[in-house]
């Protein structure tokens, strides 16, 4: 849900993230052979299970690079309007701040 605060150009560090992902996965098949080459089997176990972690992040975000850019609504667009209902648990609606946009012109069909 947009609240109009978000910034126009947010982009996501995805390619940042890779990269450290790629630098875990080189040092922790590193730390599990040289563990297991020392005879240090609960720290090689450590390296093993940290680098099917780094795996799977690795995996995730390869999937988010490959899905390519996602809808995002440009400056024209006003933020959504909140619901006029009461939150629950009873709590007040607080004031909104930022700018007050006008509300979207409604289509009426013949």
């Amino acid at each position: 849900m947009r609240t109009g605060s978000e910034p126009a150009t947010a982009r996501s560090a995805l390619r940042a993230r890779l990269w450290l992902s790629v630098w875990g996965l080189v040092w922790t098949v590193f730390g599990t052979a040289a563990f297991a080459l020392v005879g240090r089997p609960g720290w090689a176990a450590a390296c093993g299970v940290l680098l099917l972690i780094v795996t799977a992040d690795m995996a995730v975000i390869v999937r988010h690079i490959r899905q390519g850019p996602h809808y995002q609504p440009g400056r024209d667009v006003p933020p959504y309007r909140p619901p006029d209902d009461e939150r629950p648990g009873g709590y007040p609606r607080l004031p909104r701040r930022g700018p007050s946009w006008p509300r979207p012109p409604r289509h009426r069909h013949p």
